[in-house]
């Protein structure tokens, strides 16, 4: 009972506090000056001028094969050491196990899905060591299919 009436008592003088902080620090703000107006004054030899009449910049990157390759290495390369094992490889592949669901019911086990991933890596090692160099996985690369040139 006591610790309840010292906490209460306590909670009391810190609220007690915390006003005449607050009273205090309004009494300051309103007695304090305002601040001085800035005043603009247009003048034409402030404005920075570019003259950019035979300035050219570097081109734009290019984003080549290689380049894409790589960065779809790096999305598959988890542990960042070069290579892709068979658990970094089935780790990005939700998108498969959706298009292998033909009848959209879901009920298409791991295990199901797993044998065509696993198959696919299979296929894509050619050494047998379990890993996937970069060479190795560009032939996992997915075939990109062809865009219409408009959308009639």
């Amino acid at each position: 009972m006591n610790r309840m009436v010292t906490g209460a008592l306590a909670a009391l003088v810190m609220v007690a506090i915390g006003l005449f902080w607050w009273e205090g620090r309004a009494e300051v703000e309103r007695g304090a000056p305002p601040p001085q107006p800035v005043v603009a004054t247009p003048d034409a030899t402030d404005i920075p001028t570019a003259d950019p009449a035979g300035l050219t910049g570097p081109p734009p990157p290019e984003a080549t094969e290689l380049t894409r390759e790589q960065q779809r290495f790096g999305r598959y390369d988890r542990d960042r050491d070069g290579e892709i094992s068979r658990n970094e490889m089935l780790s990005t592949r939700t998108e498969a196990f959706r298009r292998l669901d033909k009848d959209r019911n879901n009920l298409l086990t791991f295990e199901e899905w797993a044998v065509a991933t696993v198959t696919r890596f299979e296929g894509a090692d050619r050494d047998g060591n379990a890993v996937l160099n970069p060479a190795e996985f560009a032939r996992t690369k997915p075939k990109r299919s062809a865009r219409p040139a408009c959308r009639c």
